[in-house]
């Protein structure tokens, strides 16, 4: 089975995530229910774009935004592209496809006060989830680091002679990350209650059953932690990884840099962020330009 082929090429060769290896077959199931409904075939060799175009026509009459139909589609292309590297096909039937206009979400990270009140919150009690959960906002906002990658940290991953912790980022790729003295104190103050969990488990975090934490377990952490300071709609993770990277960039750091801390494959990627600090950037400039009439 084609579909099959190129699930195990994307987990074994290109090392995606199981994550993300779960949404491609869900895309490529839909269009081939699509097809069986619309055409009685599932053969998606045998497919040209009008059958295609048909099934964005379908999406969009759905409700579906441009933008999950557009991740859809990149999930056919990437198939069809394994096609034609394995010799099933000359040609991509979506070849000449143009993505569908979507409108630039501007992410609103939080502000350096707001990092700062929510590190500093006293816990009423100074308990293992309490001294866990606080470490877990300090990391994120130190170090920049995805969800998932918080998530697998293991405890030999913690390297205190170096002040580094390694994560494990997108498609297996291994990055060393420094850690700051505050963080450094506060890990080895959490090593000292999670030595109390019976366990097995080598992951750092854990819950307090002993079992390695989860997404929504993160999520609402980080979401409990900053409703008490601020009033963003969205308060995740990845707003604190936009914020560690517009503070970064804000205080004169190198876009390269904060590439290689975010784990960026290229400086496209990171390039999202600097919006956030074209108020700074124009102030760099006005001071430093030559011709600039506030200097």
């Amino acid at each position: 089975m084609p579909v099959n082929s190129f699930l195990s090429y994307l987990l074994i060769e290109k090392k995606y995530s199981k994550h993300t290896i779960i949404a491609y077959k869900k895309d490529l199931t839909d269009f081939k229910s699509f097809c069986l409904s619309e055409y009685e075939s599932e053969d998606l060799i045998q497919i040209n774009y009008s059958q295609i175009r048909s099934w964005i026509v379908e999406l969009v009459n759905l409700k579906v935004s441009n933008r999950t139909i557009n991740r859809k589609i990149s999930s056919l292309k990437s198939f069809y592209k394994f096609l034609q590297k394995t010799k099933q096909i000359e040609v991509s039937p979506l070849v000449k496809h143009q993505v569908l206009k979507v409108s630039k979400k501007v992410q609103v990270p939080f502000s350096e006060k707001e990092i700062k009140d929510v590190l500093s919150l006293k816990d009423e009690v100074a308990d293992f989830e309490a001294v866990r959960n606080k470490l877990i906002v300090e990391l994120f906002y130190s170090t920049g680091i995805r969800r998932s990658e918080l998530i697998q940290i293991k405890i030999e991953n913690i390297d205190f002679n170096n002040e580094t912790v390694k994560v494990l980022g997108k498609r297996n790729k291994e990055r060393y990350i420094p850690l700051i003295k505050t963080v450094q104190n506060s890990l080895k103050n959490y090593l000292k209650f999670r030595e109390e969990i019976q366990t097995k488990e080598t992951n750092l975090f854990l819950t307090k059953k002993g079992k390695k934490i989860y997404d929504t377990l993160v999520y609402r952490v980080i979401n409990n932690y900053f409703s008490s300071v601020s009033s963003k709609v969205k308060k995740s993770p990845h707003v604190i990884r936009h914020s560690f990277a517009t503070h970064l960039l804000n205080e004169g750091a190198d876009l390269n840099s904060v590439k290689e801390l975010l784990g960026h494959s290229s400086l496209a990627s990171t390039q999202v962020y600097t919006h956030s600090s074209l108020g700074k950037l124009k102030e760099v400039y006005n001071q430093a330009h030559p011709r600039s009439q506030k200097k």
